[in-house]
């Protein structure tokens, strides 16, 4: 476990005690969680025919301005949960079919998700384990996960600064993401898929395209392949969502991405030769990409 001060899970570093203080991310030593269910909207080869058993969890240490599941990021809807509860929680999906327990936007909770897994491990959990964050993990975070997670699902947000700290609060986004896929990269490897196409192990890196900014996208596609090459998948989405409160302070995010910007990006991608990509198609923004978070209000 964690020890009671000195948090370093993410790149803002607070150094914060989380039993008697809130850093950045506003959550305490114990573990917060706003839905756990089976989930059909991530990448085909993550929700297959049974859905992936996503675990939601209450708070971000990022904060994006423009977070669609601001109910949990900014609002802190959730309900706690012991280790005990979340390595149970683990295991009841595994038993409603989860192709895999995906763990989405788990930094800050890092050290309890451990401890989860050791025990849910010792009770027969077997599915891969998908850690689906903002990109903004520290290495630390990283290091301990090494052995626990086959599969990496970081978003990779921004490359230019200014960006990334008026939407995000973190002008030092690019390397910190960069570095981190990087170390994830280096524990799980290359992509590797079952007979029926259901992912194993690998890391698929999403970028979420945004209104106005193909360019930073591209630059990030660039990044991405020049690394990488095939060696990880990239998810492209047009998804973004513009929500009620961003029109008055960032008027240029109250609109979704246009059909010929999501386009662009992706005939980029073409030219670069990227193959192992997923793209969404048709306005996947009026879609219900957003969930009821709603744990424990229903137990």
């Amino acid at each position: 476990m964690q020890k009671p001060s000195g948090c370093v899970l993410c790149a803002h570093r607070c150094g914060v005690d989380r039993i008697n203080t809130l850093g950045r991310c506003k959550a305490t030593q114990t573990v917060c969680i706003g839905r756990a269910a089976l989930h059909f909207w991530e990448e085909p080869c993550l929700s297959g025919q049974n859905g992936s058993g996503t675990v939601f969890f209450s708070h971000c240490s990022l904060q994006c301005v423009f977070c669609q599941n601001e109910q949990i990021s900014h609002q802190n809807v959730g309900s706690a949960v012991t280790c005990q509860e979340l390595a149970g929680i683990f295991l009841d999906l595994q038993r409603q079919g989860a192709h895999n327990i995906n763990l989405v936007t788990p930094t800050h909770y890092v050290p309890q998700i451990v401890t989860a897994l050791d025990l849910a491990k010792t009770q027969g959990l077997h599915i891969p384990i998908v850690y689906n964050s903002s990109g903004y993990d520290s290495l630390e975070a990283v290091g301990m996960l090494k052995g626990y997670i086959d599969i990496y699902l970081p978003d990779f947000k921004y490359c230019d600064g200014t960006l990334a700290r008026r939407y995000s609060h973190a002008p030092n986004y690019y390397q910190t993401a960069l570095d981190a896929i990087e170390a994830m990269y280096w524990q799980v490897g290359e992509p590797q898929f079952d007979q029926n196409g259901m992912l194993q192990k690998g890391v698929i890196v999403r970028h979420l395209v945004l209104p106005g900014q193909s360019t930073d996208s591209k630059a990030i596609l660039k990044t991405l392949h020049n690394r990488y090459h095939e060696e990880i998948y990239i998810s492209i989405m047009n998804q973004y969502t513009p929500m009620p409160w961003v029109k008055a302070r960032y008027p240029e995010l109250a609109r979704t991405v246009s059909e010929e910007e999501y386009q662009d990006v992706l005939a980029y991608a073409q030219e670069l030769g990227i193959q192992n990509a997923y793209i969404q198609e048709g306005p996947t923004a009026l879609e219900s990409f957003i969930p009821d978070f709603d744990y424990g209000k229903t137990k």
